[in-house]
């Protein structure tokens, strides 16, 4: 089973991505295309042009770890962002690989310890 911290930073990769690529190539998108660094323990989740499959890559302390899903029927719905990625929190992440779109919900302030 996939249980990330519960305060890790995730971000979506709102490009189509080869799902071909593995831990080289997919740390390598990872640097280059969302400017991030893949060593920061932060998932980055990247989905196919038919949005059928998905990866999640992460940096466990020790090694990357590749999650994936790859879905019988229907897509994961993923909105384009203008620099190519959008950040997302654990909730989003459980919604997007159940299937679940939100359009218009208002998420009140809770506190947050840091």
């Amino acid at each position: 089973m996939f249980f990330p911290e519960s305060q890790v930073r995730i971000l979506l990769c709102t490009q189509a991505t080869d799902m071909r690529k593995s831990y080289k190539g997919l740390s390598a998108l990872v640097k280059n295309t969302l400017q991030e660094n893949p060593l920061s323990g932060q998932l980055f989740v990247f989905v196919n042009r038919r949005q059928n499959q998905m990866k999640v890559l992460y940096f466990d302390r020790s090694g990357y770890c590749i999650w994936s899903k790859k879905l019988e029927q229907g897509q994961f719905v993923v909105r384009s962002a203008p620099d190519g990625k959008r950040q997302l929190n654990w909730t989003q992440l459980k919604l997007l690989l159940d299937g679940i779109e939100i359009k218009k919900s208002r998420q009140y302030k809770r506190y947050s310890h840091l």
